[in-house]
């Protein structure tokens, strides 16, 4: 059974080093969060339903999309129980056209693999190559639940703390989409 614990777990042992680098850096700036551990990972919408019951949380759908040359990389975050019709988002932000980008360049900037795709993944965008998008429903919860740039634990944290101190740390400015999801 999930257990939610204040901080980050008790022991590092056997944790990728992506994820003890979350914890480490949310520590460094005093971000309070909670953490969870799954009994398996959670790769899809319907893993994260009893992932969500133990964070109480909105949990985020976490997207990375590039346009059609793969010169734009956007990090779009939705609330999991919206469906994601990609038509709705390139006349938002100025572009022809969205698709998910490659495994290879989701590495390359986030140091995130897929199935754990997060916005803590902006922390390794020392560059600042990716663009983050947040469907304007992400920024209504106090709450946001995203992985610790792994798909075996999640995270809870207040969405303020994530749009305020986190992204002034990591360098990255946000833009609000609308997404109806029809």
């Amino acid at each position: 059974m999930m257990e939610l614990h204040h901080g980050r777990p008790d022991s590092m042992a056997g944790r990728e080093e992506r994820e003890i680098r979350t914890y480490d850096f949310l520590d460094r700036l005093g971000i309070e969060y909670w953490q969870t551990d799954h009994e398996r990972r959670a790769e899809t919408m319907e893993d994260c339903l009893e992932v969500d019951a133990v964070l109480s949380a909105t949990i985020c759908k976490n997207l990375f999309l590039t346009n059609r040359q793969k010169t734009e990389f956007y990090l779009l975050m939705m609330p999991g129980d919206k469906p994601f019709k990609t038509k709705e988002i390139p006349p938002q932000i100025g572009c022809a056209r969205l698709s998910f980008a490659p495994e290879e360049l989701m590495l390359k900037y986030l140091d995130i693999m897929p199935g754990a795709v997060s916005v803590m993944g902006l922390m390794n965008d020392r560059e600042k190559v990716v663009q983050l998008l947040v469907d304007e429903d992400i920024l209504k919860g106090e709450f946001l639940g995203c992985h610790p740039c792994v798909n075996t634990s999640s995270l809870k944290i207040r969405t303020s703390d994530v749009f305020g101190p986190f992204l002034e740390a990591v360098g990255h400015v946000f833009r609000t989409v609308v997404l109806k999801g029809e």
